[in-house]
Formats: structure tokens, C-alpha cells, sequence
């Protein structure tokens, strides 16, 4: 069995996770999610969050042996806490994660991917991004059932700018972790070919794919709770 820390991305929440945790239970494993702060019920003040408080609030759930599941944005702060207490983390699975590069801030690695139509789905102002709720089921929800669209698009939240703009420390006390992605062929908010190139470095065994668009814990939990499961097994 296998304990899963689960780390939400952009606007979203830990209630992202409802489906994929029971998913995961089935199969012999444990699984958790956190809000990250100023997202879901966390109630940090949005304009005060930062990096660093999603990388401390991280770290302080994490328990040792829990293998680290980032999605989309969520890749970022699951590196930071993977350089600050490696020791706790078994591995970091990046799930159609953006995979930190050395001196790169994620908002760095979203312009060299391109214009995206997720541009068009959003506002900037007063340091958050809010996205339009009808522009974002094509781009977040373009397989998921109408139940699932329904549940989360009240949900989303506006995201700060802030942890956007900050670059990550990509050491060997990250890196030397085991890493897997987990990459989504039908995205419509991270390029598929964009995911293909943040992990070429990583081996062939540790790049795992799933035809589905970017929400595979809502629109596919048994494929992406199965695909977890093969992951966990084959750690050391």
C-alpha cells in the first residue's frame, strides 16, 4: 500500500480529488488532498500568498513515505517541498504538471509553450487570474461528465499571480527523488506535446500516458487511480 499526498493546480481545491481518493482506496492505497493556501477553505488572505506558503503548507502535511501527486500548477509547489524535506517524500508524480526547470518560473514556462486558449478563458486584475466559467469547461472539463462540470465549476477560484512568477530550485534533493509524469493526450490547457517535452528527461519507464483531457480525477478516477497504482508498485 502506498500513501498519496494529492496537490491540486490552478483556481482548484482539495474537493478536485473527490472521485480519484476512493479510486485509490479501492485498489489498497491511501490518499489525501489540502487546499493550498487562499484556495478551496483555506482562508489565507489571497493577496499575501506566495511560493513559499504553498511549498510550507506542503511540507507540513506531508507524512514520510508519501508519494507527491502535483497537478497542472501544482507541479511547481511539489518540487519546492521535494527540495525542502526529501527525506518524507517516496516520489513526486507530476500529473499534466507543469516539471520545474532550473531558473524557470512557471509563468516563464507557459509563454515558451505558446499562446494557449486558456488566455482567452481568463482575467488578470489586482494580482489574480479568474477564469470565465463557460470559456473554462472546454479547456479543464472537456471530457468529464456533466455531474462532474456541475460540481466544480461554482468551486473554482480566483489564483494568485504570485506563485506564478517564482522560480523553483531544481537540486538533487528533488531530482534525485524518484520522478514520474503522468501525461494527458487530450489536454486542452497543457499542450500534450508541451507535456512530451518537460519530461523528455525523464526515463521511458517513468513516463506514463492517459488518453483524456486535463482532469483525469474527475472525468477518468479508475484509469488515473490504476495508473498511480502501477507507479506505486514499481517504487523502490
Amino acid at each position: 500500500m502506498a500513501s498519496f499526498l494529492l496537490i491540486h493546480g490552478a483556481s482548484h481545491g482539495a474537493w478536485c480529488w473527490r472521485d480519484l481518493i476512493p479510486a485509490l482506496a479501492d485498489l489498497g492505497h491511501a490518499a489525501r488532498a489540502i487546499d493550498l493556501p487562499g484556495h478551496g477553505e483555506d482562508a489565507t488572505p489571497r493577496a499575501a500568498v506566495t511560493m513559499e506558503l504553498y511549498r510550507d503548507a506542503v511540507v507540513a502535511a506531508l507524512r514520510p513515505g508519501d508519494v507527491l501527486v502535483g497537478h497542472s500548477m501544482g507541479g511547481y509547489p511539489i518540487t519546492a517541498a521535494g527540495e525542502a524535506a526529501p527525506e518524507l517524500v517516496r516520489a513526486l508524480v507530476y500529473l499534466a504538471a507543469y516539471i520545474p526547470a532550473p531558473g524557470r518560473s512557471l509563468a516563464s514556462l507557459r509563454r515558451a509553450e505558446g499562446e494557449q486558449l486558456l488566455d482567452r478563458a481568463s482575467r488578470v486584475a489586482d494580482g489574480l487570474v479568474a477564469m470565465d466559467p463557460e470559456l473554462s469547461v472546454p479547456l479543464f472539463y472537456n471530457d468529464c461528465p456533466p455531474e462532474a462540470v456541475a460540481f466544480a465549476l461554482p468551486r473554482l477560484t480566483p489564483q494568485p499571480v504570485a506563485p506564478f512568477r517564482a522560480r523553483v530550485a531544481v537540486t538533487g534533493r528533488s531530482a534525485g527523488l524518484p520522478r514520474h509524469a503522468v501525461l494527458c493526450t487530450d489536454d486542452r490547457t497543457i499542450l500534450p506535446e508541451f507535456q512530451e517535452a518537460m519530461a523528455a528527461d525523464l526515463p521511458a519507464s517513468a513516463v506514463h500516458r492517459i488518453a483524456c483531457g486535463h482532469s483525469p480525477f474527475l472525468s477518468a478516477p479508475a484509469t488515473l487511480a490504476a495508473t498511480l497504482d502501477r507507479i506505486a508498485k514499481d517504487l523502490p
